[in-house]
């Protein structure tokens, strides 16, 4: 599977490269200003020249010959990756494992936010069907008074049924919003569950083959192989976990956004008053309308199908059941390696 890598610019030791580079150049710049008095003074002499031009020529041949700029190339590389790794965790395995601890944490609260949101669908539940009931007693009530031509009780009793007609309206709407909230959360932490079995999985068992892979192929072996134009194993295979931590660390981003809207939204709703704000809901319409969604994928669309389908009628009381990977199950970051 193809993967979309990162430049060596756009990594945490990229951006190491990128400083001691600039202070290289700039300090380069600096002593060669300051000694090029005594340069152009040696320079008078023949034996210092000829040294000067064979150490200029050097240089211009580590620039132009392409298996002499690839070593030093990768030796820059590799030096400024050790340096970073000091400082930042750049190891992709230890990023994989660190992600695995996060999902854990993530997943135990969104577990709570679903259970907080089945709650408040509950006491919706209730309050639509209350007020139903309401109004079909006031429609009674209006009807008892036009037969006994009391008008002002059944002018009453009308306007307090189209009341709650109106305040039902935006109560079933506010209900369908929430559904659709429960049903993303909970297919987000299915599909998240699954997924971090899967980097768990992949830990254990690349993490033995990197091991396996540095062993058998040593720097000095990696940096024979630039040399000779081949692929360096390592490398190819520390850019494939990369691959996978930078996914997972988009879809975790995703999932962290989408439980600090829907915590946002549960906490704009007050059930007690019957009143929410309208941000809310347009933060949650904002959503369904963007694009695909990294965790859910095409299962995003059908989910808002499913919500808006009348027929479909969701069960608040099935319990939230931890998913169990299919035996014939596919490792979704198999690919990566391929």
């Amino acid at each position: 599977m193809a993967q979309s890598q990162k430049s060596f610019w756009r990594r945490p030791e990229g951006v190491t490269g990128a400083i001691v580079l600039g202070g290289v150049i700039i300090g380069g710049g600096l002593f060669l200003a300051a000694a090029l008095p005594a340069l152009i003074a040696l320079a008078q002499n023949t034996l210092y020249l000829a040294g000067m031009l064979l150490v200029l020529g050097a240089i211009i041949y580590m620039f132009l010959d392409p298996k002499m700029r690839n070593l030093v190339w990768y030796m820059y590389k590799s030096v400024m990756r050790w340096v970073t790794g000091i400082f930042v965790q750049i190891d992709p395995i230890g990023i994989l494992k660190s992600y695995v601890e996060d999902l854990k944490d993530n997943l135990r609260k969104m577990n709570r936010q679903i259970s907080q949101l089945r709650g408040q669908m509950h006491k919706l539940q209730e309050m639509i069907l209350n007020n139903k009931k309401q109004i079909q007693t006031n429609l009674d009530l209006a009807s008892k008074a036009r037969q006994k031509n009391k008008e002002a009780v059944m002018i009453l009793k009308s306007r307090k049924a189209g009341r709650l007609k109106e305040s039902n309206m935006k109560l079933e709407d506010l209900y369908q919003k929430m559904e659709v909230l429960y049903r993303v959360l909970r297919k987000m932490y299915e599909n998240s569950e699954i997924m971090m079995e899967d980097i768990q999985d992949q830990v254990i068992v690349k993490e033995q083959e990197r091991k396996a892979i540095r062993a058998s192929h040593s720097a000095m072996r990696s940096a024979m192989s630039v040399i000779s134009g081949d692929k360096d194993q390592r490398a190819m295979f520390d850019q494939a976990l990369e691959a996978i931590a930078d996914d997972v660390s988009s879809k975790m981003g995703e999932m962290e956004r989408f439980m600090e809207m829907s915590e946002s939204f549960m906490q704009s709703v007050d059930l007690q008053n019957g009143i929410f704000e309208e941000e809310g809901l347009r933060m949650l319409e904002k959503w369904e309308k963007e694009g695909v969604s990294l965790i859910l994928g095409k299962e995003k669309d059908a989910l808002l199908l499913e919500a808006a389908d009348q027929g479909n009628v969701l069960d608040l009381n099935q319990p939230i059941k931890k998913p169990i990977r299919a035996e014939n199950h596919a490792n979704q970051y198999d690919d990566f390696f391929d």
